[in-house]
């Protein structure tokens, strides 16, 4: 699996785009990051790293942050393309 470098860090591109994903979502529904993290039940800068690609999401997150969204989890990785 090729991984993405960036700011010293590798990651895995199909996180990269998951959280590309749910950031995209997040600006169409007009929630801040903040405001979605809170939601979700997720600590802000863990759901700013989730964004970048930079943390590897659990099942259990990606159900929170879909409910929050108001979308169904299976949307959230159409949206990446996953």
């Amino acid at each position: 699996m090729k991984r993405v470098s960036g700011l010293g860090e590798e990651r895995l591109p199909e996180l990269v785009l998951l959280g590309a994903a749910i950031r995209k979502m997040r600006k169409q529904c007009g929630l801040s990051q903040e405001a979605l993290a809170d939601a979700a039940g997720v600590d802000r800068s863990h759901m700013g790293k989730i964004e970048r690609g930079e943390r590897n999401v659990t099942i259990l997150n990606v159900l929170r942050i879909a409910r929050a969204l108001g979308y169904a989890p299976s949307r959230l990785l159409e949206e990446a393309g996953l």
